[in-house]
């Protein structure tokens, strides 16, 4: 099915991060906010728990635009089978970035895409990120520094928290962000985004 020019895309978020990311896809969209309760389910593994909040917000924002394609995306930390979730205060981001210092954490990326007709389609991507040994001071010096209270495991990549990193294991870096291009790229082609 080829997008009729009524039915435009909406990325369900208020990061300006995803809308930069989204930008670079070259198409006219809508960035809005989807609020919703990103509680975790009891046991809910960490993929499924992304892929969830995912189609929560795609599906959040279904009402305001019904003949619209609608993205949604969500993030999840994962370290020893514990999940992280977003600090909010500089003491949780110091001790998360302590728990993770000197290990290897899981990153698990969903994006959702909503079609006018109610389907949803996924795709996920999955990370290894390997951090470099910090001390506290050092951790309090980049938390100070890019303040990401709102990040699941308290760094920013698209910031200076690639210096906290040796490796990084995955398919699409911009997954490590929050919005994995390719998947979207995915869920557009097979959408007819791209047909004449």
């Amino acid at each position: 099915m080829t997008p009729s020019a009524k039915e435009k895309l909406i990325l369900a978020s208020g990061s300006r991060f995803k809308r930069d990311l989204f930008s670079r896809l070259d198409l006219p969209f809508t960035a809005v906010d989807a609020d919703v309760d990103e509680t975790p389910g009891e046991d809910e593994a960490p993929d499924k728990l992304a892929t969830r909040l995912a189609i929560i917000k795609a599906n959040a924002l279904a009402d305001a635009y019904p003949d619209s394609f609608i993205f949604g995306a969500d993030q999840v930390i994962s370290h020893n089978g514990v999940q992280l979730h977003k600090p909010g205060t500089r003491e949780r981001a110091i001790a998360q970035l302590m728990q993770l210092q000197g290990s290897t954490h899981d990153l698990f990326c969903a994006v959702a895409l909503r079609a006018p007709n109610g389907s949803v389609d996924t795709r996920m991507v999955h990370y290894e990120m390997v951090m470099r040994p910090l001390d506290e001071e050092a951790a309090a010096r980049y938390i100070d520094r890019d303040m990401p209270l709102d990040c699941a495991g308290s760094y920013m990549l698209e910031q200076g928290g690639i210096q906290l990193f040796s490796a990084m294991r995955g398919d699409d870096y911009t997954a490590i962000v929050g919005l994995p291009l390719t998947r979207v790229q995915d869920l557009l082609d097979a959408h007819g985004f791209f047909t004449s």
